[in-house]
């Protein structure tokens, strides 16, 4: 068995994910995005819940493609993503202790940079190489 990537437990992560995305549809930039998308709330947010979970907790749990999810929505912006990013990492200051919301962040920030990347092509634009 794979260890955590540190230490948190499968409720504060699912705290997290309702905390957040009660966040994001209110926000008046992501919640619009989100709302063309996602109909039922509390399964999505379970099945976000079951990909930190996978990603921090090694469960393997979750079975989706978070990059062709972002991809195949065509609603999805790279501006978004340090928004998404700021309003996440708020949300964790909020819900953890400091060193587990940094760390949880660090991750985000990580697996949102891949998502930006994977998503420069599908915006036309060519991979910036710095």
């Amino acid at each position: 068995m794979i260890p955590p990537r540190f230490d948190i437990t499968p409720d504060q992560i699912t705290r997290v994910v309702a905390t957040f995305y009660a966040c994001v549809r209110e926000h008046p930039g992501l919640g619009p995005v989100f709302a063309a998308h996602v109909t039922d709330w509390p399964t999505h947010e379970e099945k976000i819940a079951r990909f930190w979970r996978n990603a921090i907790l090694n469960e393997r749990s979750y079975d989706g493609n978070p990059l062709a999810a972002h991809r195949d929505a065509g609603n999805v912006r790279l501006p978004m993503f340090p928004v998404w990013l700021g309003l996440f990492d708020s949300v964790l200051r909020l819900e953890l202790p400091s060193e587990t919301a940094a760390q949880w962040s660090a991750l985000a920030h990580r697996i949102g940079r891949g998502l930006m990347f994977g998503l420069q092509g599908a915006e036309g634009a060519p991979p910036s190489l710095r």
